[in-house]
């Protein structure tokens, strides 16, 4: 399902694009949305245990970026610590509820989910939709430092540190609640709870942010290899895909064309016929992203590459204090 153009953040709201009498009636739903998670975050009793857990979340529907954040923190604990480090993911669209740890060789993104899996290769994962009691397994386990992929409006299990990111571009889109709105929650009521905000990509960040108070670091996705000189086909079924599309030609790659899909989609054999024929036609290779990858089966796989990213943080020594300043004293013995 892709976004209605109506929450989009650079929609004159005086315009008929922002469909003002739509929004007027989704009015008391996103009131009644907004209050339900209220409500819930209020009267919840977070669960503690063991391990340090950091969240990185987010206000608005749709993908923001968080997967790469998530993946860049697991490498910097395991690379300045010796502490066991671990991601807690929800592990939506996958059949299984956890609490259980992802094996590559053994799961599918039909199992966990497309972000587990793709996190799954390079460091240890977990998933499970009570993140309360795969907390608790997790800890139990010997998991020093869990990171939570999402979860921001999840309050049951408790969190020594909260990142919300925000993208760069969209920000909180019309500012409205869902179904109004991308809002998964008011602004003022996500920012309070959160420790930290980290802006992802370029663009004006919205004026909340700098209301806050929080601290702020800026972040760009950026490849962390240039994909083989030759012409592609990009697709890609992820929360901005234009996004992706347009990383690629930032780096002056040749993408003759681009195909997007909704975010997590499944992609049929109808699918993959449909690109690798466009492909043939252009002369080209299928090129996507590392989670699009995860989603294919392994015979679907072959011959399309998949752009390798990582995550550059600015005010990254102040982050890594920040970072190092969260984990619990016990965890070091």
């Amino acid at each position: 399902m892709r976004e209605p153009r109506f929450w989009a953040r650079d929609v004159d709201p005086r315009s008929r694009e922002a469909a003002p009498l739509l929004r007027f009636l989704l009015t008391p739903f996103a009131w009644i949305y907004a209050e339900a998670t209220h409500r819930r975050i209020a009267k919840a009793d977070p669960l503690k245990v063991r391990s340090t857990v950091i969240c990185v979340g987010n206000l608005t529907a749709g993908g923001v970026g968080k997967s790469p954040i998530v993946s860049a923190l697991r490498d910097h604990f395991n690379q300045t610590t010796k502490l066991r480090v671990a991601t807690l993911s929800r592990g939506y669209k996958g059949k299984l509820k956890g609490p259980l740890k992802v094996e590559p060789a053994l799961h599918t993104a039909e199992d966990v989910g497309d972000e587990p899996v793709m996190l799954a290769q390079s460091g240890e994962t977990w998933i499970g939709v009570d993140r309360a009691a795969t907390g608790q397994k997790m800890s139990n386990d010997g998991v020093d430092i869990i990171i939570m992929d999402d979860g921001h409006q999840n309050p049951s299990l408790h969190k020594d540190l909260s990142l919300v990111v925000v993208d760069a571009s969209a920000g909180f889109g019309n500012g409205h609640v869902i179904p109004k709105g991308p809002l998964r929650e008011p602004v003022r009521e996500g920012l309070s709870r959160a420790d930290v905000v980290v802006v992802m990509g370029y663009g004006t960040p919205p004026n909340e942010i700098e209301q806050s108070g929080l601290p702020v670091f800026g972040a760009v996705v950026a490849a962390s290899q240039t994909p083989p000189e030759q012409p592609y086909v990009a697709f890609a079924g992820i929360g901005r895909p234009e996004k992706f599309f347009d990383t690629l030609r930032a780096m002056e790659v040749d993408v003759r064309d681009a195909v997007p899909f909704p975010d997590h989609h499944k992609f049929s054999s109808g699918d993959l016929n449909y690109l690798n024929r466009l492909a043939a036609d252009n002369g080209a290779t299928l090129i996507t992203t590392e989670k699009d990858l995860a989603r294919l089966a392994p015979a679907q796989r072959e011959g399309i590459v998949a752009l390798p990213v990582e995550v550059i943080f600015d005010r990254r020594p102040d982050l890594d204090k920040m970072l190092a300043d969260v984990i619990k004293p016990d965890a070091h013995d």
